[in-house]
């Protein structure tokens, strides 16, 4: 997969509305969910105690944190678009997210991306996406939301 090159606020420009890109697939394991869990100290058992899951969770087996699968998104991101002539990119907020399907262990997930919106702050390009987290073989995404990031061009 080609990552998109944006150079510039007027190359974010001319992308609005516009699907920016979909992440290769990656596997959530339970290793992934287990080091999240120290990682927060979120050891709900639906999530870590694969045995008690299986037996008496909704499911059938531990699910990923949904906080998991969001701080996933700037790795996939960077999958997607590859922007240059920056001297920095902060994470400024999300909004408007759900969390819509439980992403299962060993479940395949994916992050889709439409450039909502861009605008100038004084010479700072923000930047507001729609991102969808899919499962493989699912209609229902895992989250969707709203993501700002700040761009700092050189």
């Amino acid at each position: 997969m080609e990552k998109l090159i944006i150079r510039s606020h007027a190359e974010f420009e001319e992308h609005v509305g516009l699907q920016l890109g979909v992440s290769s697939y990656m596997t959530v394991t339970q290793e992934q969910i287990n080091k999240f869990a120290d990682a927060t100290f979120d050891y709900q058992w639906i999530h870590v105690d694969a045995e008690r899951a299986k037996t008496e969770g909704a499911f059938g087996s531990t699910i990923a944190h949904g906080y998991l699968t969001l701080s996933l998104l700037p790795y996939m991101w960077d999958e997607i678009i590859q922007v240059e002539n920056i001297k920095m990119l902060v994470n400024y907020g999300i909004d408007e997210f759900r969390f819509n399907q439980p992403v299962l262990v060993n479940s395949r997930i994916r992050t889709r991306v439409v450039l909502r919106s861009v605008s100038n702050l004084r010479g700072i390009t923000k930047i507001q996406l729609n991102v969808y987290m899919e499962i493989e073989g699912n209609k229902k995404p895992a989250f969707e939301g709203i993501t700002t990031f700040l761009y700092h061009f050189i």
